[in-house]
């Protein structure tokens, strides 16, 4: 990788990472707020912020956006998340300056019509009515709420239906003006690019963009736990265990990573084995990692039937507990070479390279090199794994959907990590 990085003078930091040989690259702007920076009278405000984004600015309308970048085969979206949001292109390299032009356009002069907001905001409603029928997903915003119970960081990123009926151009504006600042955005390009026409594109289209008003700090994240439990007249039981983990700042972030791909991250991991292949008791499972900048969280998802939820509690602590002994150098290498190869092909794509990039600016303040990335998760030994695994022993959270009264109590489930802990 050959970056280089420079700032405008109001502050927007320009990163190139160019790949020889392409003929097309991927870019965008990285914001540096998601949902964990609203308000309670705000939540989902972000997301909104982001749909709007796209109805229409003071020199295009919404057709006039989507038909310009369509017009040269590029491709135009966005995303919002916990603690970012992301208005990012695919194009051709000859059309960079278009696609600049258009992201431009979009965070500096968004019209937010009455109109286009009354669209979008059934559009938004419509988005949630679509992840609540989708239990496999949606327990998932079950489970960030019972971890982070009272916090933003718990709440949905798209908000629920009191909050998004309520929002108005003004509150986008104001929410815009106090948190699309230029020094916490990322214009972030790999591919067929070049710096110094990035830099100069960026001078041309992104010097209206103003430092904005101070935003306020966010809260610490606070891992509390607990649990939620839903019945219902599903197929399938699914549930989603979780453990207090490192930030994404944390020395021991790649032994955490470790830690769960040997748990659960393949075919060859333990809980796969155990549960499915031994034990035939689901489909689906596998274990993840979820950090942020000051805290996180491992955990592990199952699908499952009624009749073996009953079973599955018991079978997941175990594994965990089993953790806590030996590590074998076969387990460790394998888990190694499937984080290693993540990486290096997500290396390939220019558009996992811009994000990788804007992710590490956000979380470590800099651009980590490849190779420091891969010296850290080769420095990791069996033993720092295990002992990962023995402090990860504790405060469970659960959420679970689906035909589930035969789930293990939580309390039970509880007990049995105070056990493990108390015979440290």
């Amino acid at each position: 990788m050959n970056i280089e990085i420079s700032s405008l003078s109001n502050g927007l930091t320009i990163i190139t990472d160019p790949m020889v040989s392409l003929e097309s690259a991927a870019l965008g702007v990285w914001v540096g707020t998601g949902s964990r920076n609203e308000r309670p009278d705000q939540m989902g405000l972000s997301h909104l912020l982001e749909h709007m984004a796209f109805k229409g600015t003071k020199r295009r309308s919404a057709r006039q956006i989507a038909e310009e970048i369509e017009a040269v085969g590029g491709y135009l979206n966005a995303y919002t998340g916990r603690e970012q949001t992301a208005f990012h292109a695919r194009i051709l390299k000859q059309d960079a300056a278009l696609a600049l032009d258009i992201i431009a356009d979009i965070l500096i002069d968004p019209a937010y019509a009455e109109a286009e907001l009354e669209r979008e905001r059934q559009v938004v409603l419509q988005e949630l009515g679509q992840a609540r029928d989708t239990p496999d997903d949606i327990v998932f915003d079950h489970l960030q709420n019972a971890i982070y119970r009272g916090q933003a960081l718990g709440w949905p990123i798209l908000g629920d239906e009191k909050t998004i009926s309520g929002f108005t151009p003004e509150a986008l504006r104001a929410y815009a003006g106090a948190q699309y600042r230029s020094r916490s955005m990322v214009l972030v390009s790999s591919g067929a690019v070049a710096h110094a026409q990035m830099v100069a594109l960026a001078q041309e289209k992104f010097s209206g963009l103003t430092g904005g008003t101070v935003a306020a700090p966010i809260a610490p994240a606070r891992y509390i736990g607990g649990e939620y439990r839903e019945t219902d007249d599903l197929e399938q039981a699914h549930i989603v265990y979780a453990f207090p983990s490192v930030s994404q700042r944390d020395p021991d972030f790649y032994v955490a990573q470790l830690y769960v791909a040997i748990l659960g991250g393949g075919m060859s991991s333990r809980l796969f084995q155990e549960v499915r292949e031994k034990r035939g008791l689901c489909y689906s499972i596998y274990a993840f990692a979820t950090n942020f900048v000051d805290g996180g969280y491992n955990g592990v998802y199952v699908g499952t039937g009624e009749e073996e939820a009953e079973q599955i509690s018991a079978v997941v602590a175990g594994e965990m507990e089993n953790m806590t002994g030996a590590i074998t150098d076969a387990e460790l290498a394998r888990a190694k070479a499937q984080l290693r190869s993540g990486l290096l092909m997500g290396l390939e794509r220019p558009g996992n390279r811009s994000e990788q990039i804007a992710g590490q600016i956000f979380s470590l303040g800099r651009v980590q090199p490849i190779e420091e990335v891969l010296a850290q998760l080769e420095a990791v030994d069996a033993d720092q794994v295990r002992r990962f695994a023995a402090a990860s022993m504790r405060a469970p959270s659960l959420a679970a959907i689906g035909p589930v009264a035969k789930l293990e109590s939580f309390q039970n489930f509880s007990a049995r990590f105070s056990a493990a802990r108390a015979a440290e």
